[in-house]
């Protein structure tokens, strides 16, 4: 049943960036209204479930959510950089580390060789999957206005974000705190955190609205991935969340109208197999 609900945020992540490119809006109006959604998913949430809120609860809860503004921001600004196809594939191989990293050595979630023989060949299978998605054709161009604008630019967005974005997911795994009680706190540094961002720079316009239905797929997300992590690990819960490239790399390009060269296509299908082949070890570890 873990491994199932573990699913479920690769579903829900992997439609973010192509919704979030559908509504349309720069990068603080898509942070800003992705942050009022995921706000009112937590309340609905809060005044349903009533669990235990204290000081320490919303502090934790109130950083996380800071922090994953700092990561969500700084991708979105990459993905602009980069594209969704590019962008997303390579902020995912670069969270993937971090988190894996975090959760085995600092954690200890892996005692046993075993964890980290089938944990590392997880982490090379799903790193190497994000970066032959992400890999371009250096003999053929992109021939459309999705081509990468400024790939300096987008990668030290996407440093930032990891930063943030593993912040985000170690200091719950830290305080080991119940997931339904964080959320609520998380989304208020979430909201807060995006209107510093906004602040002067983004209209509270129709775009921002839109982008709300990002939010709430993020909510959903959100608390699936954090129950995970409580069950069965951030080493294995984080990576399995992030299968969801998958979806973000081939709606891109069908459904964006990223432009793909043969080889890219070729780059793009493998990367897509090792992922998937990374998530199964994924599995049969948790088994």
């Amino acid at each position: 049943m873990s491994f199932l609900i573990a699913l479920v945020p690769m579903l829900a992540w992997g439609s973010i960036a192509l919704v979030s490119s559908k509504l349309g809006g720069d990068a603080n109006q898509q942070t800003l209204g992705m942050t009022m959604g995921a706000f009112l998913f937590a309340l609905v949430t809060y005044l349903i479930v009533q669990p235990v809120l204290n000081g320490w609860v919303f502090l934790i809860g109130f950083l996380s959510g800071f922090f994953w503004t700092i990561g969500q921001n700084g991708q979105f600004h990459g993905m602009k950089y980069m594209g969704v196809s590019v962008g997303l594939p390579l902020s995912t191989g670069f969270q993937l580390i971090l988190n894996t990293v975090a959760g085995a050595i600092f954690f200890h979630e892996w005692t046993k060789t075993r964890d980290f023989g089938f944990g590392f060949l997880a982490l090379v299978l799903l790193v190497l999957g994000a970066y032959l998605t992400a890999r371009q054709d250096d003999e053929e161009a992109p021939k459309t206005d999705h081509k990468m604008l400024d790939f300096g630019r987008g990668f030290r967005a996407l440093i930032f974000s990891t930063i943030g974005y593993g912040l985000y997911t170690i200091i719950i795994t830290w305080a080991g705190l119940d997931p339904l009680a964080i959320i609520l706190p998380q989304s208020i540094g979430m909201l807060l955190g995006a209107a510093i961002f906004a602040l002067k720079k983004a209209q509270l316009n129709r775009f921002v609205f839109k982008n709300m239905l990002s939010g709430l797929l993020w909510g959903i997300g959100n608390i699936c991935m954090l129950l995970t992590v409580q069950n069965i690990g951030l080493a294995i819960g984080f990576s399995l969340s992030q299968m969801g490239i998958i979806i973000s790399t081939l709606g891109g390009i069908f459904l964006l109208g990223e432009h793909k060269t043969k080889k890219e296509m070729v780059y793009v299908v493998s990367g897509c197999l090792l992922i998937i082949l990374g998530g199964l070890v994924l599995g049969y570890m948790k088994a």
